[in-house]
């Protein structure tokens, strides 16, 4: 079986995955690019998983892997935790979707009231995407204003209003398809600057602020937590609705989220990943007075100019919400978050003790439970991560080179250990073995990339 372009990493991939690269040629016969996902686009072809334990997944080859993909950081507590799934299988023999209300979305709500510290009330969606679209929307219904500042290099989810200022260049949507008109209301502004979040605020009728409070792209560009604490009396100063996207943190960084960690409460919070337990599901949770704008009155003339309209067939469904039940109760003492959180750390150092031993431009950080890998930072010009030094924010995320980064989990999947080729979850079952494999695989995979050039 050919090499690609003489790469002996792509060459034992694929001689390792035939059978992933059949259903790959199978896919794109049916699936638009043959992936449902963007992220998992890898070359030459993706990893097919058959199924997943723990910290570990099996895929169709029949190779196990230390997992760092976590469901895309939605499962803390590891694959099929038998709390978890256990819930699900119970209700499975109630019904999957009543199209009615019913206790366990009650249930939910309360979970997360008491974690959340922004969390007077809740409202459920199905995704993260949909979450953060509802917190804008009830942010405009509330001020009577329609800007949004956001922030170059956070993500928000896939929908219009947020594909401004995702990746550079900042100026140019993230997707085509995207209407100029949507993205007239949305203020672009870089990371950590106050001072020009302060002008935008003076000069625009601005209904909201929203970020990343952990860092843009899931931290990959870290947040100040001056800057946090600065934008909330801001916030409060000029009576801008102010919404934490804690899609990632949320429940990660602590019980309470990114909000509990620094120690700022926002107006509003998106949520998804942890907080359905692995299946669907996400929430808008925040003050009353904000949320109340759901709510159904007896107005029924004057609805349509105060209430927010939200419908979603499967909000809240029975089988989300017993996995999030059941997640946000295992979760709720921080010992969870706590252990990712010091495994991760245990990865972080490591990696970089193997970076430094090899002398190849790499920096491996992160903070609570997730880590990033940047590859040629110094022939980027990114700035050193934890310096204190300001960061090239546009460098940081420019990734000119993705074929290395392909390249890097090609050759680290062949040594046992998958995760995303840009960041990585960690959970609270990854043990000290795994990450001192994780580690040695690594190391493997970095001198893969040295022995055939691509990585200096």
């Amino acid at each position: 079986m050919r090499e690609d372009h003489g790469s002996r990493v792509v060459g034992a991939y694929r001689r390792a995955h035939p059978t992933s690269e059949a259903l790959f040629r199978r896919a794109k016969e049916a699936i638009p690019g043959g992936i449902t996902h963007d992220i998992r686009h890898l070359k030459p072809f993706p990893l097919y998983v058959e199924r997943a334990r723990g910290s570990r997944k099996w895929d169709v080859d029949g190779y196990e892997s230390i997992d760092y993909w976590m469901g895309h950081g939605a499962l803390l507590l590891g694959h099929c935790h038998p709390d978890v799934t256990g819930a699900v299988a119970a209700q499975l023999e109630k019904g999957t979707h009543y199209g009615a209300c019913h206790e366990l979305e009650i249930r939910w709500a309360e979970r997360v009231k008491r974690l959340i510290p922004s969390a007077e009330e809740v409202r459920f969606t199905m995704s993260g995407t949909e979450a953060t679209q509802l917190a804008i929307r009830l942010a405009r219904a509330s001020t009577g204003k329609s800007k949004v500042v956001k922030f170059e290099g956070h993500f928000h989810g896939w929908h219009d209003y947020v594909m401004a200022g995702v990746k550079p260049p900042y100026a140019e949507p993230l997707s085509s398809g995207v209407p100029g008109r949507s993205l007239e209301d949305i203020l672009r502004c870089p990371p950590n600057d106050l001072s020009r979040v302060e002008a935008f605020l003076r000069e625009n009728e601005v209904a909201a602020v929203i970020l990343e409070p952990g860092g843009g792209t899931a931290g990959a560009i870290p947040t100040d937590p001056r800057f946090l604490r600065g934008l909330r009396e801001l916030a409060t100063k000029t009576g801008v609705v102010l919404i934490f996207d804690e899609v990632i943190t949320g429940f990660r960084y602590a019980p309470g989220g990114a909000q509990e960690y620094y120690g700022v409460t926002p107006d509003l919070t998106t949520l998804a990943k942890i907080l359905a337990g692995g299946l669907p599901g996400g929430a808008v949770a925040g003050k009353a007075a904000i949320m109340d704008r759901l709510a159904f009155t007896d107005d029924v003339k004057g609805s349509r100019q105060k209430k927010v309209a939200h419908a979603g067939t499967f909000n809240a469904n029975p089988l989300s919400a017993s996995a999030g039940v059941a997640m946000l109760e295992l979760i709720a003492d921080g010992d969870a978050q706590k252990r990712a959180s010091r495994a991760a750390e245990l990865f972080r150092n490591g990696a970089n003790e193997v970076i430094a031993r090899l002398q190849v431009d790499v920096w491996v950080y992160g903070e609570a439970s997730v880590f990033h890998v940047l590859l040629e930072p110094r022939r980027l010009g990114v700035g050193q991560p934890g310096s204190g030094e300001p960061l090239n924010h546009v460098a940081l995320l420019s990734y000119p080179n993705l074929d290395l980064y392909h390249k890097l989990r090609l050759a680290l999947i062949l040594n046992g250990v998958d995760f995303p080729g840009l960041h990585g979850w960690v959970s609270a079952v990854h043990s000290d073995e795994d990450i001192e494999r994780t580690v040695q695989a690594f190391e493997r995979a970095l001198t893969m990339l040295q022995e055939e050039g691509a990585l200096g």
